[in-house]
């Protein structure tokens, strides 16, 4: 019975008294400090806050000081953001104009504000060096199969085709934005391009022609006009799909003349660079008929009859 005794639980009355003194001390003591606590979050949290407006307001004010420090257009800061496009913008941007859909426009889908000059630059630049040394190659190509044909380098195409390309280029989007502008007087709820949206726009419309001049130096008339036609075709279509949105808030005729001189100036600009740059070449010059000379007539003399001997 002794150890069972000793085995048993037994009750220490002096450690029960030390607990229960430990808990109320404990309660009391957090009685006391969660207010403080909560006086000492709420100080943390409006701290934090206020630390938090500050930054904003930092970085709002440095916003602001750099929109006012903008460069001014003259400088070439200025137009270095213009050119800030990588690699995969100017292929997707290529792409929209080579495959126009319907209802797909190239300013919202593609440039998204964000329109660039480094893509029309060098698509036009591109397109006038194709355009002048296709139209030499034609040349000396005529020339070996036909000796007769003379060929010299015509170096002045390149002047001309950059002037030609570059002037459209720019100055029809200028006229094009100029009426835009105009109209958007007129009739209020007309929201144009920018005028760099619709210089973006006509400079990789032009993308397709370049592919198409390459093919021009196959000496089949009926397809070079066919591939020509295709150009056409594509790029007016795009051009057309992109000014839709803009110009149907207009009248009814004035959106059908406005894009039917879109797609009439684009038109005399392929047959132009076909017609002047892929001339019909000169054809052999026929050799002159032979024309019988004149000669005086023949006068046949009789020989004088012999002398006799007697004489």
């Amino acid at each position: 019975m002794a150890a069972a005794d000793e085995l048993a639980f037994h009750e220490f009355e002096e450690a029960t008294n030390l607990l229960a003194q430990t808990v109320n001390e404990a309660t009391t003591r957090g009685d006391q400090l969660v207010p403080q606590q909560h006086v000492a979050v709420a100080m943390d949290s409006g701290g934090s806050y206020g630390a938090g407006d500050e930054v904003e307001e930092s970085d709002k004010t440095a916003l602001l000081q750099e929109e006012k420090q903008q460069p001014g257009f003259w400088t070439f800061s200025y137009y270095q953001s213009f050119f800030d496009v990588d690699t995969s913008q100017v292929l997707d941007r290529i792409k929209g104009s080579l495959l126009p859909r319907p209802g797909h426009n190239f300013v919202r889908h593609h440039l998204r504000n964000r329109p660039d000059l480094y893509g029309p630059f060098w698509i036009c630049a591109t397109l006038a060096f194709v355009l002048a040394v296709t139209g030499n190659l034609t040349l000396v190509l005529a020339q070996r199969r036909d000796p007769s044909i003379h060929y010299s380098p015509q170096f002045h195409k390149v002047t001309v085709a950059g002037t030609a390309i570059y002037c459209y280029a720019w100055l029809v989007p200028l006229a094009l934005w100029g009426f835009l502008q105009w109209r958007k007087g007129v009739r209020e709820r007309m929201g144009p391009y920018t005028f760099l949206e619709t210089v973006c726009v006509y400079g990789y419309s032009l993308f397709v022609f370049i592919p198409t001049v390459v093919l021009w130096l196959i000496p089949v008339p009926w397809l070079q006009w066919l591939s020509g036609a295709l150009a056409l075709a594509l790029s007016a279509t795009g051009l057309v799909f992109t000014l839709w949105p803009v110009v149907r808030e207009d009248t009814r005729l004035a959106a059908v003349l406005l894009l039917s001189v879109v797609v009439l100036l684009h038109a005399l600009l392929a047959t132009g660079c076909k017609f002047y740059f892929f001339q019909p070449l000169p054809l052999e010059p026929a050799a002159p008929p032979h024309q019988a000379t004149s000669q005086p007539p023949t006068v046949l003399l009789s020989p004088p009859p012999p002398r006799s001997a007697a004489a």
